[in-house]
């Protein structure tokens, strides 16, 4: 009798691949998709989000149109023999409802899937290949980052008393060092981005526990704090066009760092880049994604499966 094969743990899985990129000196959220585009799929146009943005950055091809191997089958081409799949993953909400109480609970199972790159495939109609478009919004950077900051919803107060830069959750404003301080303009607002990320967590916005709760420097929720303040504001930096060289340095210390948390706790980075795609949502005042880690903690039990 054959022995059932282990589901693949997709927290590790997903982990590995972080860690491996960051051994190269490369940390993946800290790309642009300036030059190729933000990664979407081929035939749906929807972008990917959350850590799957970061994942598929890290593939560095020139265009980031992804379809599955059945796609490609169905627009008449097919994926190139001996070409390796990325696995991309989402969210599976499953309802229960407890036998005593009568409760209805939920578990979101993290599952995956496997997609290809064009570049990976052979006899997709170039027709079916849009021109990419870099331009997320119109308009010059800082015309762009005053936008975003601008209509913001519920923003928190922005104070320049101060030459430092820091968000008090217990009265809700953000302090920043006054603009001309900065070498560049753009600094001010990539500095100001990661501010209101955090800020976000405010009771009064996502109420996220790692802001709610006092936390100490280098613990557990501080450091997932920071990542997401970190992660989010890659990706507002991305929308606006404001990447520059100095913001993506990696040093050793950096590196170091964030590969000893990543391999004390496989589930970090998954739901610190799920909490700072929320985060991003809320200041573009956009949608949540069905498919990604839900704001309500409430009932929820998490399970990494795939079937």
């Amino acid at each position: 009798m054959e022995t059932a094969k282990p589901k693949p743990d997709v927290y590790q899985m997903v982990t590995d691949r972080i860690i491996a990129e960051l051994e190269k000196g490369i940390v993946p959220w800290k790309q642009s998709w300036a030059q190729t585009g933000i990664p979407q799929n081929l035939i749906t146009k929807r972008p990917y989000r959350g850590i799957n943005i970061w994942l598929l950055l890290s593939l560095k091809y020139d265009s980031n149109y992804f379809l599955s191997y059945n796609q490609a089958l169905t627009l008449g081409g097919k994926v190139k023999k001996g070409e390796k799949a990325c696995p991309v993953v989402f969210w599976k909400r499953f309802e229960k409802e407890d036998e005593a109480t009568k409760e209805k609970k939920y578990t979101y199972m993290l599952r995956y899937y496997n997609i290809f790159n064009i570049t990976q495939c052979e006899g997709i109609p170039e027709s079916s290949i849009p021109v990419t478009n870099n331009e997320i919004w119109d308009g010059v950077p800082i015309q762009i980052c005053e936008e975003i900051v601008a209509k913001m919803p519920q923003k928190p107060v922005i104070k320049h008393e101060v030459n430092e830069a820091y968000y008090v959750p217990l009265h809700d404003y953000i302090n920043m060092p006054k603009p001309n301080s900065f070498k560049q303009s753009i600094d001010y607002y990539n500095t100001l981005f990661h501010e209101l990320i955090h800020s976000t967590g405010h009771q009064s916005r996502l109420n996220r526990k790692e802001i709610a709760q006092s936390t100490s420097f280098g613990s557990e929720p501080y450091s997932q704090e920071e990542l997401v303040a970190e992660i989010g504001a890659c990706y507002l930096n991305s929308v606006a066009g404001t990447v520059t060289e100095s913001q993506f340095s990696n040093n050793v210390a950096y590196l170091q760092n964030w590969l000893k948390v990543l391999k004390n706790d496989k589930r970090f980075i998954i739901h610190a880049s799920a909490k700072a795609q929320l985060s991003t949502d809320f200041i573009l005042n956009q949608k949540a994604d069905p498919f990604e880690m839900p704001k309500v903690k409430e009932h929820i039990e998490y399970e990494p499966v795939h079937d």
